[in-house]
């Protein structure tokens, strides 16, 4: 996924990069003469390679540049790799890469106000530039969109003057060009990470998985990928497919599995030891979820992660060279072994009715979970994740599919003071609920948005209704609506609830690859 090519075969890459820059791109940047930056408003700037890729199909479509696919990947690759971002520059944005559906972003409100009205902070946050440069970006929306200064948020104020002089020289401060985060990954040795992965994660339509991931390398930094485990309920997991490193530990991937198609975007770890990300549906991105592989001895997930006082309950442990005996903390025994492997441990374990409410440590021989097992007393709330969302309308007979929405119920217990919803609450993890929805509103209830603007299944699935006109609706308007979802998790003698707020509205019908 990630090993660095050979020295003569990034020294070719470097060489048809530029070449491609000298024989497509001059006709409107001009080279400089200046090592540091040699070609200019391309120089001057660093991205991921999903900003590169837009960059130059913005240059296509609105500048007439004229590259072949072939030329065009390797140009991203080129930049992404000598103009790219360092884990490091990435790190609290990847949400944006890895289409995690309905994040909430937050940002100085300098940003917030001038730049983050249109498009996520991420985007901005994902790039880095000179100040000079963010001044010409500037000026480039002005050019490019010329009624930006008319829009709500920006002509109750003198929008221009403010973005040009106060907020382009705070993004030279905050993503200038060069950083010391920039320096040491340059400087930093490159790990491989062909071999033997384990990945444990989530996906909203088959639940909990393990697999066995092996990874090759064909050269120039592109992999072949196949995977082989099983779902939680025993069902198997069979995939193969293909990927390609970016910065030396950027891994986009493209796998089939069991049929379906899938994309993989992960973060390797800068020692080379774990991949963090996000695996999702090609064609549906709503529908993924978080994986986390290892390449050492390690636990990479605990399922499920709670057990209730007095309880005896089946717990699997999942990770990679899971050798020796068993500990769940104070309180908590290991009554039977079911089954073991060098990924996989299934056991049978009992909590006290004593036993002390609160996290423990899953430890196997020396090795330890960073993710804890919550001994409880009793469930006080349930959250759904997440707690507002959006789904929209599609199908219909239209071109644009439907956008899903999908959830999860999250327990707690009551911490020390005994009072729920406090910041001493005990977070116990994932719970199976069952789903239902109810208007939002007394308006949504008197529109009927419950009987057109979707559905939710028994896994927490939400699918909107049809776009188009709907003849049986006031003034035949669409199948949007405003709605609740609620979440019930029945545990023992228990049944809590939880709510989040869904809305239903029309197509999105300029999608970006960073929004």
């Amino acid at each position: 996924m990630f090993a660095l090519a050979s020295v003569g075969a990034s020294s070719a890459l470097a060489a048809d990069g530029e070449s491609i820059i000298r024989d497509r791109c001059l006709g409107c940047h001009v080279e400089t003469g200046e090592s540091a930056t040699p070609f200019s408003r391309i120089s001057e700037q660093r991205k991921t390679p999903e900003g590169w890729l837009m960059a130059i199909s913005r240059m296509q479509q609105q500048r007439g540049l004229v590259i072949t696919p072939e030329e065009k990947r390797t140009l991203v690759k080129y930049l992404a790799d000598t103009q790219g971002l360092a884990p490091a520059e990435t790190r609290e944005l990847r949400y944006v890469l890895e289409k995690q559906p309905n994040v909430t972003e937050s940002f100085e409100p300098w940003l917030q106000d001038t730049c983050v009205r249109c498009h996520s902070g991420a985007r901005i946050g994902l790039q880095r530039r000179t100040e000079e440069d963010w001044k010409w970006l500037v000026h480039f929306h002005m050019g490019q969109q010329p009624t930006a200064e008319l829009h709500a948020g920006a002509r109750d104020r003198a929008w221009f003057d403010i973005a040009l002089n106060q907020v382009a020289p705070k993004l030279g401060q905050v993503y200038g060009l060069n950083t010391q985060e920039w320096s040491d990954w340059q400087a930093a040795d490159k790990q491989s990470l062909s071999g033997r992965w384990v990945m444990s994660g989530y996906l909203p339509e088959k639940g909990q998985f393990d697999a066995t991931v092996h990874i090759s390398e064909l050269g120039n930094d592109k992999y072949s990928v196949t995977m082989d485990g099983q779902y939680a309920d025993g069902t198997p997991l069979t995939g193969k497919g293909s990927g390609i490193v970016y910065t030396s530990y950027d891994w986009r991937g493209a796998v089939t599995i069991n049929g379906v198609k899938m994309r993989q975007v992960l973060a390797a770890s800068e020692d080379g030891q774990s991949l963090n990300g996000r695996m999702f549906k090609r064609d549906d991105d709503v529908l993924g979820g978080q994986v986390t592989a290892i390449k050492g001895a390690g636990i990479t997930a605990v399922s499920p992660s709670y057990i209730r006082q007095g309880e005896r309950k089946l717990l699997t442990i999942s990770g990679n060279k899971l050798n020796g005996s068993v500990h769940l903390g104070a309180g908590v025994k290991v009554v039977s072994v079911v089954s073991r492997d060098d990924n996989r441990v299934v056991v049978v374990a009992e909590a006290s009715q004593r036993a002390e409410s609160g996290h423990r440590e899953v430890r196997v021989g020396k090795l330890s979970s960073e993710m804890p097992l919550a001994v409880y007393d009793q469930l006080a709330r349930v959250d759904i994740t997440p707690s507002d969302s959006i789904a929209r309308v599609g199908g219909g007979g239209g071109a644009l599919a439907k956008q899903k929405s999908w959830y999860r119920a999250v327990g707690y217990a009551a911490g020390a003071d005994g009072k729920p919803g406090t910041e001493d609450d005990i977070r116990l993890g994932y719970m199976p609920a069952s789903w239902s929805l109810k208007p939002f509103d007394e308006i949504a209830e008197h529109d009927g948005d419950i009987k057109y603007a979707g559905t939710i299944d028994d896994r927490g699935i939400f699918t909107p209704g049809d776009a188009g006109p709907n003849p049986e609706r006031k003034m035949s308007t669409n199948n949007v609506g405003n709605l609740t979802v609620t979440g019930t998790v029945h545990d023992g003698n228990q049944v809590v609830s939880g709510d989040s707020h869904l809305l239903v509205t029309v197509q999105k019908f300029v999608r970006a690859l960073i929004d």
